[in-house]
């Protein structure tokens, strides 16, 4: 049995080697395929069972061995929609596995993958090179939250943005404490001041026969495009007017305007006051009590656009008094929540793993977050055409939310090592020639058998 079971045992050498080759094959074949992870190739021997003193070397198994934990480098491109997992974690996707009237028909069965060179198709699907569909979860586009827990297969809308009205102001700004107004004179004490006898109801606005006199004794406070509900777009002009002096024996005291009408007749009203007297201490910090930290505008209109109710908020702190030495208001932050009406120019991936949508009115919206999928056995994931991969027993169910980054407008390369993959292919071959010489051997000492026969 000897010389028998040492040409089976020859045979099985050949079949393993060969069994690596084809592992080494595929490799180098795939070493430009986007996010391949090479398999490489494990032996372990095979013993019969006999005492110690009795043992011989045994046959030998080739097995596959998987190297899906080993990154691939990662590199740049110009697609904006391309992404790579920097890390652990797959892309979940999903494979149609029909076409019903122009619309694909999906298993509802997952799959993963690290190819990342997804783009959108002609009905909104991000597809990668492979044809897997991209899965992720929705986000609300006004809060910018992620809806649901169960990510599903992204198509992104071609449809219209539509416009949203303009319900806030973000303003914070810091008024000079002697504002240079065309009326002021260092030499004339309160010549900063708005002067109430000008005006017929300045507590409540400025008409348009008042208007160029308000000017004079007013600063300009910034301005700000707002929009309507359907997207008609407007400037909101503000102006501050300083009302009282503590220089001058009072308190610190200013009026917030904006302007309602840019071209008014002389009767109607052109500048309306915002009803709230903001006074300022020595330090420069506001005094109100309590501060004035935000305040509500009813029935904006500016123009004949209607507006509606306007929030304006100043936060903690965002209004102060302090010196300057241009007598200016300093505007350090003016931004409002309003947008018109946009069509979809293009899609890309960010830095947090979001699709972002670009549109015509300059908006920026996050559509979708892209869902990574861990695995507590990653290696043992079964392999799918298409560098895709199906979940089995070994490796556990997909755990979303505790993987890697993601890293946009790039591409995960092959994890194969050519010059390594050439190695074991010249320690393959040699190994496969020495299982050969067994087999010559073994038929010799045959032969030499059967010719002593004879």
């Amino acid at each position: 049995m000897g010389i028998f079971g040492a040409l089976s045992t020859a045979v099985a050498g050949m079949q393993a080697q060969s069994f690596a080759l084809q592992n080494i094959s595929g490799n180098i074949a795939n070493s430009q395929t986007v996010a391949y992870k090479r398999t490489d190739t494990s032996f372990a021997d095979m013993i019969q069972d006999a005492q110690p003193a009795r043992q011989v070397a045994g046959s030998v198994m080739a097995s596959s061995r998987g190297t899906n934990t080993v990154q691939g480098d990662i590199q740049g491109s110009s697609v904006g929609t391309f992404m790579a997992v920097n890390g652990e974690g797959y892309f979940a996707v999903m494979k149609p596995t029909s076409v019903v009237d122009n619309n694909a028909v999906f298993s509802g069965v997952n799959q993963y993958t690290r190819r990342g060179d997804f783009q959108p198709n002609k009905d909104g699907y991000l597809v990668n090179g492979a044809g897997y569909y991209l899965m992720g979860l929705k986000v609300d586009p006004a809060s910018g939250n992620v809806t649901g827990s169960v990510p599903e297969v992204m198509r992104i809308s071609n449809d219209f943005l539509e416009a949203q009205r303009t319900s806030l102001i973000d303003y914070r700004a810091n008024l000079p404490q002697v504002p240079f107004t065309k009326t002021y004179n260092p030499k004339v004490a309160n010549s900063e001041l708005l002067n109430p006898a000008d005006y017929a109801a300045i507590a409540t606005g400025v008409t348009g026969a008042e208007s160029g006199t308000f000017i004079e004794q007013s600063v300009g406070g910034g301005a700000v495009t707002a929009y309507n509900e359907t997207g008609v777009a407007v400037s909101l002009q503000l102006r501050w007017a300083k009302t009282d002096s503590a220089a001058n024996g009072g308190t610190d005291t200013w009026n917030l305007f904006y302007q309602v009408n840019t071209n008014p007749g002389a009767a109607d009203p052109a500048w309306v006051n915002v009803g709230t007297d903001f006074t300022f201490g020595a330090d420069g910090k506001m005094t109100n009590s309590p501060p004035v930290e935000s305040l509500d505008l009813t029935g904006v209109t500016v123009d004949n656009v209607v507006l509606g109710d306007v929030k304006v908020r100043f936060g903690s702190g965002g209004l102060t008094q302090y010196a300057d030495a241009n007598g200016t208001v300093q505007v350090n932050a003016i931004q409002q929540n309003g947008y018109a009406a946009g069509a979809l120019q293009s899609v890309s991936v960010n830095e947090k793993g979001r699709v972002v949508g670009s549109y015509s009115n300059g908006r920026s919206i996050d559509l979708y977050e892209v869902s990574l999928a861990n695995f507590s056995g990653p290696n043992y994931l079964k392999k799918l055409d298409g560098g895709a991969f199906e979940a089995t027993d070994g490796s556990g169910p997909p755990i979303y939310g505790n993987a890697g980054g993601i890293v946009g407008g790039s591409l995960e390369s092959s994890n194969t090592d050519i010059a390594d993959e050439f190695t074991k292919l010249i320690v393959t071959q040699q190994a496969y020639s020495a299982n050969t010489r067994v087999i010559s051997t073994s038929n010799d000492m045959v032969q030499s058998l059967l010719s002593m026969l004879r």
